[in-house]
């Protein structure tokens, strides 16, 4: 169990104040080139200070969206609101939903992995420990938060660990004990939404990113790597359960099956302004960007990898 600096809703409300009106230099003239992101809640804090790198160093106006990765995925396919370069909590939602109509290429840059995020006042924080927190996490006076499965992949990630941990502990019920203490009223769009609701007491724990509870100052229990979906050499361990969300469009399905958490982004076919996406892209996957990244708390990879690999038809219903 860990602790880090509350950093976490400055920087979000940086992001939200970037959303609004572009991140941008003071001195940039207002006919500045402009670049369009969309990316998951859970890189606002990571993506703030580099974004804003970016547009000291060029000028470039960069106008910041966020959403939950799926919700961000249908925006493109079910509105046609195309950004310039597009960033998701999740690989196989580019697999799943934007390649190859959408999407020719997305590139993995990060690594995450799940855990439970608390605070020194949650309820029975003195009783969690890696071998029973499912226990904790279960007992009538708690409040579990999570995101929603069908909008960001931190919520059916969050099942996935619950179906894991059912396997893994041999206890039958454990996932609905859980999720028992973490009705609709504990549900939001996105993790990063949960972060205040811990922050003000609302919740006692919520599912999360590794990098998100470090961002906020949370305390978190590190769950162990057969569940925990942050380990690279258990991808087959992982993919024994499964979660099926709603597809690209509202009569569409798809099955997200366990895996390692991957971070990736890409340049949409039809982004408005490509090239500046594509620079931007690259500062990103630079040594400079990449640094930035990692000290927002990021667990970057040192060798950004592209893919153009689609997911099963058959995984779709």
């Amino acid at each position: 169990m860990r602790r880090a600096r509350p950093t976490f809703v400055t920087t979000l409300l940086a992001a939200s104040l970037a959303s609004a009106a572009g991140c941008r230099d003071a001195r940039s003239p207002a006919h500045a080139p402009t670049v369009v992101v969309s990316y998951a809640g859970s890189l606002a804090h990571p993506f703030a200070p580099a974004l804003a790198e970016y547009t000291r160093r060029t000028g470039v106006r960069v106008v910041s969206q966020t959403a939950g990765s799926l919700e961000a995925a249908r925006r493109i396919t079910e509105l046609g609101d195309v950004p310039d370069l597009i960033a998701l909590a999740d690989e196989d939602v580019f697999a799943s939903l934007l390649v190859p109509e959408h999407v020719a290429t997305y590139t993995i840059f990060a690594r995450n992995r799940m855990v439970i995020a608390y605070t020194p006042s949650s309820r029975h924080a003195d009783a969690l420990d890696s071998a029973t927190w499912w226990q904790t996490l279960s007992r009538p006076d708690v409040e579990v938060g999570r995101s929603d499965p069908a909008l960001d992949p931190n919520g059916y990630r969050a099942l996935l660990v619950l179906q894991l941990a059912e396997r893994q502990y041999a206890e039958p019920g454990l996932e609905q004990a859980v999720l028992a203490r973490s009705p609709a009223r504990n549900v939001r769009p996105k993790s990063a939404d949960l972060v205040a609701l811990l922050q003000t007491g609302a919740l006692d724990y919520a599912f999360a990113y590794e990098s998100v509870a470090r961002s906020a100052g949370l305390r978190w229990l590190s769950l162990p790597p057969s569940i925990d979906l942050g380990d690279e050499t258990r991808a087959a361990e992982y993919a024994r359960v499964a979660v099926r969300v709603p597809g690209a469009s509202p009569s569409d399905t798809i099955t997200m099956r366990g895996a390692p958490i991957h971070f990736a982004l890409a340049i949409p076919r039809r982004a408005p302004h490509a090239a500046e996406g594509e620079r931007l892209r690259d500062f990103l996957l630079s040594p400079i960007g990449r640094r930035l990244l990692t000290k927002g708390g990021l667990d970057v990879v040192n060798a950004p990898a592209s893919s153009s690999a689609q997911r099963r038809h058959d995984d779709r219903g």
